[in-house]
């Protein structure tokens, strides 16, 4: 039989080397599990100790897993033999998490909260793995002996705890910092991504080779009046485009602007097949007003993309603007001759637009929290489709 080491004394100058040598091992580890295995294998071995189970707890499931082991759980390299995750508060390593105190049970025949795990033994020692009353773990030693812990081995296993939490803390910090920075680089990438889709989106080749192709016409049939203006919107339109390419945010008054140009534009790129106005609640607000930048145009483009597609007749566009502290109010009421819902049509180009759009509403609302809502709702005469009234939401960020 071999011969167990009874009750190892370190004296206090060994143990003082022993949390030295214990500290210096962490240096350069950045991986929680490194340091777990480095306690097991280089610290608890040094104690003369036969068995040693390192848990740590898994917050979301409530239960401590088994993540390092010296002596018979650990039979070779880094490896566990049957690993078993103990629920918060089960047995005696899960009240340990569960009340934050160490304990020693010099008897575990006699103590109902114990659980086998590879084989009875009569002693055991837990102590948490803490800091700042947070519960990282536990250190859980067993012996075949009874009366085997002392309170020195209590001492000297709440220090080696301590020092583990406190890199298991700093590694879970600096872990949480890259991931907020890679979190935040891929938002910026999104960002820019969503800045260009929407550039995109607004100076679509089919929009600026149609409104190239209108000044040209004008220009060919003589119409100087109408070819001047068109021309000078849609220089306004690529000036607005380029000025707020790097913004998030555009000004309420601004984009009201903005809208007017591009209606104007498309009303007489369609030839007058729709009419449209524009009121603003509370126009005094506007100077202050910030909403996020390259939204309205896309719904717009949309609505009258759609209806001509579906050629409706006699379209008016009414766009309504309230403005309160905390958001802008924006209502559009489209409305067309009647027609019937079966004769409604799709385009695909036209659904990968609206879909481009949603998905740009939906990432503004993830990572800036805007909170953009859209509603629809249908004009309808029993079977007939007479228009739709769209109310979009937005943030008022002044």
């Amino acid at each position: 039989m071999t011969q167990l080491n009874k009750k190892p004394i370190l004296t206090v100058e060994q143990f003082e080397n022993l949390l030295v040598y214990f500290s210096n091992s962490f240096i350069g580890k950045e991986n929680e599990d490194d340091i777990l295995w480095d306690l097991a294998k280089n610290c608890i071995s040094k104690l003369g100790l036969v068995d040693c189970v390192i848990y740590v707890l898994d917050k979301q499931k409530n239960v401590l897993v088994q993540k390092a082991a010296y002596g018979p759980k650990n039979p070779k390299d880094k490896n566990i033999h049957n690993p078993v995750d103990i629920k918060l508060g089960e047995g005696i390593t899960g009240s340990v998490a569960k009340t934050g105190n160490p304990e020693i049970i010099s008897d575990t025949s006699k103590d109902n909260r114990y659980i086998i795990d590879d084989e009875q033994r009569l002693s055991e020692i837990c102590v948490p793995i803490a800091y700042e009353d947070i519960i990282y773990g536990v250190i859980d030693c067993e012996h075949p002996e009874k009366n085997f812990f002392t309170n020195q081995h209590l001492k000297m296993f709440s220090a080696i705890a301590s020092i583990c939490a406190v890199k298991i803390k700093s590694i879970r910090a600096n872990n949480a910092l890259i991931k907020k920075q890679q979190k935040f680089l891929q938002i910026k990438e999104e960002m820019l991504a969503l800045k260009l889709q929407a550039l995109k989106s607004q100076l679509n080749p089919h929009f600026v080779f149609n409104a190239i192709n209108a000044i040209q016409y004008f220009i060919t049939e003589g119409n100087k009046k109408s070819s001047l203006e068109y021309l000078s919107i849609f220089s306004k339109l690529i000036r607005f485009y380029l000025k707020y390419l790097e913004e998030d945010l555009v000004y309420l008054k601004d984009e009201v602007n903005m809208l007017n140009w591009y209606l104007k534009l498309q009303e007489l790129r369609y030839s007058n097949r729709f009419k449209y106005t524009i009121n603003i609640d509370n126009s005094s607000e506007l100077e202050n007003t910030k909403i996020p930048a390259f939204v309205i145009q896309t719904l717009f483009e949309n609505i009258i993309e759609y209806a001509i597609i579906n050629q409706h007749n006699n379209q008016s566009l009414n766009a309504n603007f309230k403005v309160n502290n905390n958001n802008v109010i924006l209502t559009i009421e489209h409305k067309y001759d009647a027609i019937l819902e079966s004769e409604i049509q799709y385009s695909p180009e036209y659904r990968t637009q609206i879909t481009k759009w949603q998905d740009q509403i939906q990432l503004l609302n993830t990572i800036k929290n805007y909170n953009i809502e859209k509603h629809i709702t249908l004009i309808k005469d029993n079977s007939l489709l007479k228009g739709t009234l769209i109310t979009l939401k937005l943030p008022n960020l002044n």
